[in-house]
């Protein structure tokens, strides 16, 4: 017994100690010279690839992505597609019938590897769909570099999921996912998720990207473009300079992004402004009757961007592009695919603001969106809703006040599935958006509500200032967010993120005395939570009680919802609470549990009384 546990005690120990290491990852330089047949929607591609490992193991193998593998009949997201029916992803399928099955042979995507090498030497390698393995001549060692030249050709797809030709509002190539990308290997090893039509990861990479393509088409992109009096669209006093094939060369740089994505269409116009202490904004998209919102748009991307880096860290890029392409919104570095024919700006505005908060919550805060997509869709979601509220102010008790009302009556449909799940792997299209859109902004909507506005917002500022430029997880956020506010936050994160459990307060009974009021509260849900119980005395005066949870073991001392009159705590095991208020039945109009309306109770029905 003596020896066992010895050797139990040190695995723990080495344990521990393999988890405190030195946070590392790895860097990735991208040269690239693709030449595009515009009219047979096709590109050669050349690649040379520095790869920095900066882990501290010895790599024998790499990976890459080819995510245009996908696009084709009998794929894994063709079959998963079908699988799922009608409960998938509504741009997949239609009436339950995979869009994959009937892409005709010369317009399946495809990315066709003729050779990789590493520092000159010819490697083995094996396509597994959308992932390459690629078996290495040389191990690269910890801290050292190694060179990966590469020759392919892709056939770009038909229009299905975010990449493709000739999408549904006329762009020709919206060019996204689009060359052989390195997988991101960090502690949890190489994220090497098949691509069946969810989320990317990658590592931090800089790109230097020559396009050869006829000469009539303009380009937007996510970087800097080098040689803007060289090509069409983006100077006025420009002379396009072609070869032989009357091709144009459009040179593009870009620095410690993901990725690098592009669209091209003959029919782009471009609009650039700038934000003041903020980005250089491109506005690329096509200029006609269905887009008139863009021109509209420039005020409250310029307001937009401002509230941003105030409230949630200063975008570090020169420029951001808007391009219209897709099928509806996608995030790449620094820029966005967007379906750009809105109704009105405000509707512009709702998909510019998500995808723009990408910037933050998925490229600069870098989380692994394969795994964690509520951190991604849902921080992103929550910044959309905070920016959104205030360029167009809504009579609404809190910008988040929409959510939770969808929130509410998607609960009663009793097909919620865990946040925590993987992002491909969720059964239902509808469950997935509320797991990772819904659930995740509401995370921050609740911790807003359990430790004050006021610590939240730090909590997202020292995230930033912590995290950015890196590959947070959610244990590194939910550190600051104990730290800031000195609460125990764990409970939470549990209760929300890893079961579907939902919070469900009420008020069982009130009783006037002469002198006072004592009300009793009652916990019908699974999930505890503190309650701020508000009081709107017959003369309008509203007074905050705060019920602390005893499992956060700090009380929440201020939040911007007025003064707080802290009670004794209320143990989770507890079922019902008992609060006395020295006020009559006379002096009161209104009492409720959460008078913000920030909880996610299901159940507000027995929230509030009336005091007639």
């Amino acid at each position: 017994m003596r020896k066992s546990a010895a050797i139990i005690f040190a695995f723990i120990i080495s344990q521990f100690q393999a988890q405190q290491g030195a946070y590392y990852q790895q860097a990735a330089k991208y040269k690239m010279d693709i030449d595009v047949n515009a009219e047979k929607f096709t590109y050669q591609g050349k690649q040379i690839l520095e790869y920095t490992n900066n882990s501290p193991d010895e790599l024998n193998v790499v990976y890459f992505h080819l995510y245009w593998n996908a696009f084709k009949p009998n794929s894994m997201m063709d079959q998963r597609v079908a699988s799922q029916g009608k409960n998938g992803d509504g741009r997949l399928q239609k009436d339950g019938i995979s869009r994959l099955a009937s892409i005709p042979k010369d317009q399946e995507g495809a990315q066709n590897i003729h050779w990789i090498k590493q520092n000159g030497k010819d490697l083995k390698f094996e396509v597994q769909e959308t992932i390459m393995k690629v078996y290495l001549a040389e191990p690269i060692k910890p801290n050292s570099t190694t060179t990966f030249t590469m020759d392919w050709d892709s056939v770009i797809p038909q229009q299905i999921r975010r990449s493709g030709r000739n999408n549904r509002e006329g762009v020709d190539m919206t060019m996204t996912q689009w060359y052989p990308k390195i997988a991101e290997y960090d502690y949890d090893g190489w994220a090497t998720f098949d691509y069946l039509g969810r989320e990317f990861h990658a590592p931090f990479s800089d790109f230097d990207v020559t396009i050869k393509i006829n000469k009539d088409y303009v380009v937007g992109a996510g970087g800097i473009l080098e040689n803007p009096t060289e090509v069409k669209g983006y100077d006025a006093n420009a002379k396009i300079k072609t070869e032989k094939d009357k091709k144009a060369t459009w040179k593009w740089t870009a620095k410690n992004i993901l990725d690098f994505a592009w669209s091209a269409d003959r029919d782009y116009s471009v609009e650039s402004f700038n934000v003041p202490e903020g980005p250089k904004v491109y506005l690329v998209y096509q200029k006609n009757d269905k887009t008139k919102a863009w021109g509209e748009s420039q005020p409250y991307i310029t307001k937009y961007f401002q509230i941003m880096n105030a409230h949630f860290g200063k975008y570090v890029y020169p420029t951001y592009a808007f391009i219209q392409g897709g099928d509806g919104g996608m995030e790449y570095g620094m820029c966005t695919m967007i379906l750009g024919e809105a109704k009105n700006v405000k509707d512009l505005m709702g998909l510019m603001a998500h995808e723009g908060s990408h910037s933050w919550y998925q490229q600069m805060l870098a989380t692994n969106e394969s795994v964690r997509p509520w951190m991604d869709e849902g921080f992103t979601s929550y910044a959309e809703g905070y920016t959104m509220y205030q360029l167009f102010p809504e009579d609404l008790p809190n910008p988040f006040a929409k959510t939770l009302d969808g929130y509410r009556k998607f609960i009663k449909k009793g097909i919620e599935e865990p946040a925590v799940w993987l992002g491909d792997h969720h059964d239902n299209g509808t469950s997935y958006t509320y797991a990772s859109y819904v659930k995740g902004e509401l995370y921050l909507v609740q911790l807003g509500y359990i430790m004050g506005e006021q610590n939240l917002a730090e909590t997202l500022k020292q995230y930033y200032d912590q995290w950015s430029m890196k590959h947070p997880s959610d244990r590194d956020f939910l550190h600051i967010a104990q730290k800031v506010s000195g609460m125990d936050l764990k409970w939470f994160h549990n209760y929300w993120i890893n079961t579907t459990k939902t919070i469900d307060y009420g008020i069982k009974e009130v009783k006037y005395d002469t002198k006072s009021t004592t009300i009793t509260l009652v916990n019908n849900g699974q999930v505890p939570m503190p309650i701020d119980f508000g009081v709107m005395t017959a003369d309008k005066k509203v007074i905050t009680y705060q019920i602390p949870l005893n499992m956060t073991h700090t009380w929440k001392e201020k939040d911007i919802y007025g003064e707080l009159k802290t009670m004794p705590y209320w143990p989770w095991t507890q079922k019902e609470y008992t609060l006395t208020i020295p006020y009559t039945k006379s002096q009161l109009s209104v009492l409720g549990i959460d008078f913000s309306q920030r909880i996610a109770d299901v159940n507000m029905e027995n929230n509030f009384v009336e005091v007639k």
